[in-house]
């Protein structure tokens, strides 16, 4: 009787122990998952990785072991003036409304005023195994140090420059280490409007960063100082940074070197310029050969704003009109007069300014090349010989007053913002006997001094403060009195020609304070 009451209690507690442990676990259970912020939801998963790859992802793989970064710096033991952050040295507070140059990609231009340090970055790609690199001269002009980095290669390489060409603002440099992986070089005379475009670089000093957009024009005169400039247009993004890197075709071609953007802001607004890679080629190979860039001249000007009418009013529907013919250059050896109209070069038509530029910067110089030109209704020929052009146009009395000329000893020297150049023989004929001699304004740069006080192109400069212009020395001299505050008085001639009246000079005086 007693064992049956003890298995019954055991059997009791058993099932009471059984029941606490049960009701735990539902209990457990039921809080859990009360405790849930979305108890009715299932957790994701992470699949396993399958890289999906397109055109442009081969693209970046294929060209980011050639595409390298370029940091520059300058230490100057002097510096005539200590500028603000951004400061041009025109002092303009803004910057171009239309072309933006990459000089200072991160804005890194504080001066300190003990060290004078400066330091610019841009882009750069291989071009050869043995270390041989083109970027953009603007990227390297002047500074002392140039460092490259490889992508995903910690070290700093030192470079040397081989040759820049400042009329297409390229330069070629080298690094050590050889086995590098060049680019694939393109045929940019293939590039159409709406082909891709793709733009490696490092904006705002982002290494390998890659844009796509398409070929928006070709052959693009955006009216620079530089003559053998004509250029891709890109909306692929490109910012300060990308100077001097790769414009690509969908192929992964090289088909450009980006080198400027049209901007309002100062950063990408949907119109980038790439110099075309068959130029740069040409560029590349002079340099490699001997140090610089050898081109032809025959030493005459002519006014790109000429029109297809004027050529018709002349007679013909080709040709370039002649404006200028330099002093002792090889079209006046020839016997080359203002006036001339340039129809042919070596036997093949001139169809304008542009087209006899090209073709005679290619000829060699030394060579000889027979000229036809128009000469008051009758042709004429002429056999002269090729110059160099930078031979030449250093003979030519030109002087720019811009913002490259170097600075007076002991202080900054104003600036009125043109280039001039004396006047020739029909120029002062044509003015008659207002002024026996002066100087022309070729160009006014823009919110310059001269630009303010209104002076425009084509205007001749007479007098400068009461003393004459009679020439470019003459303004050289008058110039190098002035201090930045000086007030300066300047008599000019101006054409009033209007349609339907002859052109009659007029005689002006502006005025103005040289900017402190």
């Amino acid at each position: 009787m007693r064992r049956r009451r003890l298995l019954s209690f055991a059997l009791l507690l058993l099932t009471l122990s059984i029941g606490i442990v049960i009701g735990t676990l539902i209990n457990t259970r039921v809080t859990a998952k009360s405790a849930l912020a979305a108890p009715d939801a299932s957790p994701l998963t992470i699949p396993d990785p399958v890289q999906l790859g397109n055109e442009f992802t081969k693209l970046a793989k294929k060209l980011e072991l050639s595409v390298v970064n370029i940091t520059a710096e300058s230490t100057p033991m002097e510096h005539p003036v200590v500028r603000k952050r951004g400061q041009e040295d025109d002092q303009s507070d803004q910057p171009d409304p239309i072309h933006k140059f990459f000089h200072d990609p991160f804005g890194s231009n504080d001066i300190n005023p003990q060290m004078f340090h400066q330091q610019q970055s841009g882009t750069g790609f291989i071009v050869d195994h043995n270390g041989y690199i083109v970027t953009n001269n603007h990227v390297i002009d002047r500074m002392d140090r140039i460092r490259v980095r490889l992508h995903g290669d910690g070290m700093q390489y030192r470079a040397r420059v081989i040759g820049t060409d400042t009329e297409t603002d390229l330069a070629v440099i080298k690094i050590d280490p050889a086995g590098l992986t060049p680019v694939t070089i393109g045929n940019s005379e293939a590039v159409q409007v709406g082909d891709w475009a793709v733009a490696i670089g490092s904006p705002f000093g982002l290494e390998a960063s890659v844009t796509a957009g398409i070929v928006s024009a070709t052959g693009r005169d955006i009216g620079g100082p530089n003559t053998f400039q004509r250029f891709i247009q890109t909306d692929a993004a490109i910012n300060p940074g990308n100077s001097g890197g790769p414009l690509l075709n969908i192929r992964g071609e090289v088909i450009g070197v980006n080198t400027m953007i049209a901007t309002q802001s100062g950063g990408y607004q949907g119109i980038g310029f790439a110099l075309p890679m068959n130029m740069a080629v040409k560029v590349y190979n002079d340099v490699i050969r001997s140090g610089r860039v050898t081109r032809g001249s025959i030493g005459i000007s002519w006014n790109k704003n000429d029109k297809p009418d004027l050529m018709r009013a002349l007679g013909t529907n080709h040709g370039v009109l002649v404006s200028e013919v330099i002093a002792n250059g090889p079209a006046q050896k020839a016997g080359l007069k203002t006036e001339d109209i340039i129809l042919s070069l070596n036997n093949k038509q001139v169809k304008d300014g542009d087209d006899l530029v090209n073709r005679v910067a290619d000829l060699p110089v030394g060579s000889a090349a027979a000229v036809t030109v128009d000469r008051s209704g009758k042709k004429v020929d002429f056999t002269l010989t090729i110059g160099d052009r930078a031979e030449v146009l250093k003979q030519r009395a030109d002087y720019a007053v811009s913002r490259q000329d170097q600075p007076v000893p002991g202080g900054s020297q104003p600036r009125f913002g043109v280039n001039i150049r004396n006047l020739n023989e029909a120029e002062r004929d044509a003015i008659g006997s207002l002024a026996k001699e002066g100087v022309k304004v070729m160009k006014v740069e823009p919110g310059s001094f001269a630009d303010d006080i209104g002076v425009l192109e084509g205007d001749i400069l007479v007098s400068i403060n009461r003393l004459p212009a009679k020439t470019v020395e003459d303004v050289k001299k008058a110039q190098s009195a002035l201090k930045p505050g000086s007030p300066v008085a300047i008599r000019i001639l101006r054409n009033q020609a209007t349609r339907g009246r002859a052109g009659q000079w007029a005689s002006l005086s502006v005025s103005g304070s040289l900017p402190r």
